[in-house]
C-alpha cells in the first residue's frame, strides 16, 4: 500500500528545510575559511603552509561521511564531550569544503602572471592594494566555474545527509548514544527515520 502524502510531504519539507540550512551555513562559512587556507597555504614560511597542506591532503581524502562520523562521535572519546548533531553535522561540511576552496581559490591566485605584480608595484600601489584591486578581481573570474562545480558537489552531499545519516548512525548507533549519552535524535530525525521505515517495510494502518 502507498505512503500516504499527509504524512510524505511534512516530513520531506522537514528534511529539505534541514538540507537548506546546512547548504547555506557551508557556503557562508567555507568560502571564506577556504580563502584564508588558500593565503596561509601559499606562506614562505614552512611552519604555516606545511601543516595546513597536512590538512588539505587529510579532508580531500577522505569520505566525507567517515568526517561527519568523527565530528559526531570522536570528541567524545578525545576530549569528554560531544557537539549538537546539527553543529557537528556543519563543522564537517565546512572544514571539508574549505579545504577544496582552498585549493581552488589557491590555483587561481596562482594563475596571475607575476608580472602584474611588478606592474602594481611600479605604479606605486601597496601590497594590499594590488591584491585588492588588481589580483581579487581576476582569481574571482578564474575561480568560478571551479567553485560552481563544488557548489553543485554540496548540493548532493548535503541532500545525502539526512537519509544516510538518519539510516545509518541514528539506527545502528543508537545502542552507542545510551552508552556515552551523546544528544538523542531530534524530533525531525526521528520522524524522517519513522517515514524512511514505511517507505522500506510498507505501510500498515
Amino acid at each position: 500500500m502507498g505512503i500516504p502524502l499527509d504524512l510524505l510531504i511534512p516530513n520531506m519539507l522537514s528534511a529539505s528545510s534541514t538540507t537548506l540550512k546546512i547548504f547555506f551555513y557551508t557556503i557562508i562559512l567555507s568560502i571564506p575559511l577556504g580563502f584564508v587556507v588558500a593565503l596561509l597555504r601559499g606562506s614562505r614560511f614552512k611552519i604555516i603552509s606545511v601543516p595546513i597542506q597536512i590538512y588539505q591532503l587529510i579532508f580531500r581524502g577522505t569520505p566525507l561521511m567517515l568526517q561527519l562520523f568523527f565530528f559526531m562521535y570522536g570528541p567524545f572519546y578525545i576530549f569528554g564531550f560531544s557537539f549538537k548533531r546539527s553543529v557537528a553535522c556543519i563543522l564537517a561540511f565546512v572544514i571539508n569544503y574549505a579545504a577544496y576552496f582552498g585549493e581552488i581559490f589557491r590555483g587561481g591566485i596562482g594563475a596571475i602572471p607575476k608580472g602584474q605584480y611588478e606592474a602594481a608595484k611600479v605604479l606605486g600601489y601597496t601590497k594590499f592594494q594590488t591584491f585588492m584591486r588588481i589580483i581579487l578581481p581576476q582569481v574571482v573570474k578564474h575561480v568560478i566555474p571551479a567553485t560552481g562545480n563544488e557548489l553543485m558537489t554540496l548540493v548532493k552531499d548535503t541532500s545525502s545527509y539526512n537519509q544516510v545519516y538518519s539510516l545509518i548512525v541514528i539506527r545502528f548507533f543508537k545502542p552507542l548514544e545510551h552508552n556515552i549519552s551523546v544528544n538523542k535524535p531530534t524530533v525531525m530525525e526521528d520522524s524522517f527515520v519513522s517515514s524512511t521505515e514505511i517507505a522500506v517495510n510498507g505501510y500498515t494502518k
